[in-house]
């Protein structure tokens, strides 16, 4: 059976769920499987590296919606060029990395061709319930009518986390043999515990202040801004503290403003993008790592992959306890989850932990064979094969050149439709 893979985000874009989709299909058998993926810059050099059956399309759309000209254009050229790599290939079904747009596109060619199609969710893209703000995908009701036409014609949702599966049952109606569980993975052979190392503070401009450590897309979902309020009533027990941040995004000049706002300049360090090593440096060197997440509107984390990179590398974690955050770790022993809705009990939760720094050493001690365990990619091919209907996975591909640096760039880049959308 040949299966096609639609996904925007795959390497070298970065993104979560593109090193998802990398560590679980290049362990699959090359005559069984072909990947349509975004034509990336850089795309060519890196597909040069492996042995993938991949083909390049532009398949960034600036609307997902269909009542603009430009959305209606951009769905029709993306079907057309699918559908006639389906025929050549002789493809007999497809999995696509999101709902929309890849999973309308395949519905497209299901009421056509008749080809089965299962899709990827990754919790934001599914989620339909508001906290009353106008964020996230579903607050589209053009939108919500599109999710809900390939949800009626889906074979099977795989989902990223059991909050995932939930919002699938229960929100689209959907049978519990037609939804899987696919939890992501982490390389644990490269995020790995390393000593307290005083240079490398250093150069990340730490020294030895308790850091507080962020990694991800600046979005309002990821709630950077929560921690930066909090950060006066933390600082009142830790008078040191710093609040390290990874990424980029369209928050940062908002998060900076507030940063002067609340007069925490001395206290926040905005180190945008990392290269490899000094992010795996940074995990490795943190003293707690946070994800302040919390639903905006209809946007959730649906899983959070740094969570499993961060505890891989030895360092403790504490999470919101909006979406699927919480099924990254065990709970009381490697992190804990936190409402962050406010900043209170944010600031409540650190300075305990801050000051506890007995626990903080067993939760570090439990954390990374607790991913091991769990969250290995080695494990979780098998897994994936299992679902696919694959007797056997393939070994993992070796890193060989130095793009496959994107591999390990974890900050999610999620193309939000326009956010006129959100008036429809």
């Amino acid at each position: 059976m040949k299966t096609l893979l639609i996904t925007e985000i795959f390497p070298p874009m970065t993104g979560g769920s593109g090193r998802w989709f990398w560590e679980i299909y290049s362990r699959m058998p090359r005559d069984q499987f072909t990947i349509v993926a975004g034509d990336e810059e850089g795309a060519a050099e890196f597909d040069r590296t492996h042995d993938l059956d991949v083909i390049r399309l532009p398949l960034t759309m600036p609307d997902w919606g269909l009542l603009s000209w430009v959305g209606l254009r951009s769905y029709w050229n993306t079907f057309r060029a699918i559908r006639r790599i389906v025929h050549e290939r002789q493809i007999d079904q497809i999995h696509c990395g999101r709902l929309l747009p890849c999973g309308f596109v395949a519905l497209m060619i299901h009421k056509l061709d008749g080809i089965p199609f299962s899709c990827f969710v990754h919790g934001e893209d599914a989620n339909a319930v508001s906290s009353g703000a106008a964020d996230g995908v579903m607050c589209s009701r053009q939108l919500r009518w599109m999710t809900r036409q390939v949800m009626n014609s889906v074979q099977t949702i795989i989902a990223n986390s059991r909050n995932s599966a939930r919002i699938a049952r229960e929100q689209w109606g959907l049978p519990a043999e037609r939804v899987q569980l696919l939890h992501p993975g982490c390389d644990t052979k490269y995020f790995v515990p390393a000593s307290r190392d005083a240079d490398v503070r250093r150069a990340l401009g730490w020294g030895d202040r308790p850091v507080l450590l962020t990694v991800g897309r600046l979005q309002k979902r990821k709630g950077h801004d929560m921690l930066i309020r909090a950060l006066a009533q933390v600082r009142e027990a830790i008078p040191e503290v710093l609040f390290a941040i990874v990424g980029s995004g369209e928050e940062l000049e908002p998060l900076k403003q507030l940063v002067a706002a609340e007069g925490q300049q001395n206290h926040v360090l905005f180190h945008g993008k990392l290269a490899d090593e000094q992010l795996r440096q940074a995990y490795q060197q943190a003293d707690l790592f946070v994800l302040a997440n919390r639903q905006i509107g209809t946007d959730i984390e649906g899983f959070g992959m740094v969570l499993l990179e961060a505890q891989s590398c030895g360092t403790p974690v504490l999470a919101g306890d909006s979406g699927g955050t919480a099924e990254t770790m065990s709970l009381g022993e490697t992190g804990e989850v936190v409402n962050c809705d406010s900043p209170d009990e944010l600031a409540v939760r650190l300075i305990r932990l801050l000051l506890n720094r007995n626990e903080l050493a067993r939760r570090a001690a439990n954390a990374r064979p607790w991913v091991v365990e769990h969250f290995d990619w080695t494990a979780l091919s098998q897994q994936a094969a299992r679902l696919f209907g694959v007797p056997e996975v393939c070994p993992a591909l070796d890193s060989v050149t130095p793009l496959d640096s994107s591999l390990h760039a974890i900050t999610p880049l999620i193309h939000e439709p326009l956010a006129a959308e959100c008036n429809r």
